[in-house]
């Protein structure tokens, strides 16, 4: 039977897996130990693609480019956090590794991080989900004793992915839209747009 590869999303989660199941030598960018090795995302490894990346087209700000509607929205590897990437996609498609533990953390962006790497990676391996709130080992070991299948936060992960795409749907189209008719660089968000006017809503109350 081969190894079980754990991927957490910080190594400091990682090394309390790590104890627990007795993975402890140290690795480049992982943990092993019996039949376990337990590796880490560092946050998001993985991004969607720039405008640019997706059509060439879009490298120039233009009004006339706008909106940026592309069919599918492309990921790829982050540059900052390139060389742990590496290490993670070797293990996830080594041969000795059998199956791969999501161990993320437990919420919708950890849903989002760990499938985004697995794609990225060309990983085809089954995949069961730790789904954990607490770090104690007594949690831990009780979240590897009821593991789920990955397909049981599907629905989890489409809600994710939903919510990153319509960020950059949002941002680069009115982002782009705001500077070009100001002509100053004006970042819009889903989210920090919105709240941003709650602010000044308030402080004009005050």
């Amino acid at each position: 039977m081969g190894k079980t590869l754990v991927l957490a999303e910080k190594p400091s989660v990682a090394r309390d897996i790590g104890r627990v199941l007795g993975a402890k030598a140290a690795g480049e960018g992982f943990l092993s130990g019996g039949d376990w090795v337990v590796s880490w995302a560092l946050g998001h490894l993985v991004t969607l693609c720039d405008p640019d990346e997706i059509d060439g087209a879009w490298k120039k700000w233009r009004v006339e480019s706008l909106p940026m509607l592309p069919e599918t929205l492309p990921t790829k590897v982050a540059g900052r956090t390139r060389a742990q990437f590496q290490v993670v996609r070797r293990l996830m498609n080594d041969r000795a590794i059998d199956r791969i533990v999501c161990a993320t953390d437990s919420g919708r962006e950890g849903e989002l991080i760990f499938r985004y790497i697995y794609r990225q990676a060309g990983c085809k391996k089954p995949v069961d989900r730790l789904w954990i709130s607490s770090m104690t080992d007594e949690a831990i070991r009780a979240g590897f004793a009821r593991l789920q299948p990955a397909s049981a936060y599907d629905a989890l992960y489409e809600s994710a992915r939903c919510r990153s795409e319509a960020d950059w749907l949002v941002g680069m189209n009115a982002t782009r839209a705001f500077t070009l008719k100001y002509g100053v660089l004006l970042s819009v968000g889903r989210v920090q747009t919105p709240t941003l006017r709650i602010l000044a809503e308030r402080e004009r109350e005050i």
